[in-house]
């Protein structure tokens, strides 16, 4: 992340933005070096047409691609940020900005699919979901999407998604948790108000579980920089910052545990967390997601930028037979001993301010047991 005294040094200018969409296409805003995310969603949505009452269902992420053409997820770009200065200053063109729904609810799919630019950027992020192997799909619901797509049946398309496993989820790269014991491989996916793991035991079965955000009482984010003792095989100065992930989680009615996943998208699965938070916290009060999005009150659109279509993504390849065995997996992580971790083990925090205690935490009733 800039700070302040290096923000302040690059001039204020017009330049060019690229954002990508899901499907790959490109879109490119003219901004300000000095405008903050707010500013350049609203320029990637009057570029796109996409209706003013729609710009708050999106947001723009950091994202590094990777050999594949996938993506890795590094943040939701923040409020406060300035999106261009947060790109070019990573001085890697690995590093790029995209458009992505921002609600894990896909009861909100049907305000999107109302507007034709909302149903477009949908269907590309879900054809792009599908082909990426985020969302799971057997021979039998891959025919049915992929005669869809040839009609053009966008929502049709969009509704047998929303009915798969894995939709309207995140999924991070392949990481590291002490769950339920440590050094454990995982693949964790980030949706439908909890954490999913896949995990690969010492035994090499994998087992699958979800953490339900409403039963985690805190998460905090840590980074650690690892000792070097003498002569470990890494060269000098090539010190690694870990970052980790921990949640407090209520085990049953009166367990509380905590359970660290390590991985560098820490900072993203914290954000995932936050805002599943934050949904479900609106949602309470009656509020409604587009209420969520507080424009600003000088947020000056800009409409000059002449429209851009969204295109059609290609069709779906045929399912990648190694993705096949995933959606066997019906064994949970329950069955699975579990063992509490030292907190002697997290490292110093990266600041008070990465402790999150979190208000949708509803403890167990004895009916959940």
């Amino acid at each position: 992340a800039t700070t302040g005294t290096e923000t302040q040094q690059i001039p204020t200018e017009e330049v060019v933005l690229e954002v990508l969409l899901s499907n790959g296409q490109k879109v490119k805003v003219t901004i300000l070096t000095s405008d903050q995310t707010e500013d350049v969603l609203e320029a990637v949505a009057s570029k796109l047409d996409l209706p003013d009452d729609l710009v708050g269902y999106f947001s723009l992420f950091l994202v590094r691609e990777t050999k594949d053409g996938a993506f890795s997820f590094v943040r939701k770009l923040q409020e406060f940020e300035l999106p261009y200065v947060s790109v070019t200053s990573l001085h890697n063109s690995e590093f790029r900005i995209i458009l992505r729904k921002s609600y894990w609810d896909s009861s909100y799919d049907d305000d999107v699919m109302e507007h034709r630019v909302g149903l477009n950027l949908l269907y590309a992020q879900t054809v792009s979901d599908i082909e990426h192997g985020w969302i799971l799909v057997n021979k039998e619901q891959h025919r049915q999407l992929k005669s869809l797509q040839e009609k053009v049946s966008k929502k049709e398309f969009i509704r047998l998604a929303q009915t798969l496993k894995y939709y309207g989820y995140l999924k991070f790269d392949p990481c590291v948790t002490d769950f339920p014991e440590k050094g454990c491989h995982v693949v964790v996916s980030a949706g439908n108000n909890e954490l999913n793991f896949q995990v690969r035991l010492p035994n090499e079965q994998i087992k699958e579980g979800s953490f339900k955000v409403t039963r985690m009482r805190c998460w905090r984010v840590t980074s650690s920089v690892p000792m070097s003792n003498g002569p470990s095989g890494s060269s000098p100065g090539k010190s690694e910052v870990k970052l980790e992930l921990a949640f407090e989680y209520l085990m049953s009615k009166d367990r509380l545990q905590w359970v660290t996943i390590t991985s560098p998208q820490a900072i993203m699965l914290s954000i995932c967390l936050q805002s599943m938070v934050d949904e479900l916290m609106v949602k309470k009060s009656g509020g409604s997601i587009r209420k969520m999005f507080r424009r600003r009150a000088n947020g000056a659109l800009r409409r000059s930028d002449s429209q851009q279509a969204v295109k059609s993504p290609p069709l779906l390849d045929s399912p990648d037979a190694s993705r096949e065995p995933m959606a066997k997996l019906s064994s949970k992580l329950t069955s699975v001993s579990l063992r509490g971790i030292s907190h002697s083990s997290s490292a110093n925090d990266v600041g008070a301010n990465d402790f999150h205690g979190n208000y949708a935490f509803e403890g167990i009733g004895d009916e959940d047991l």
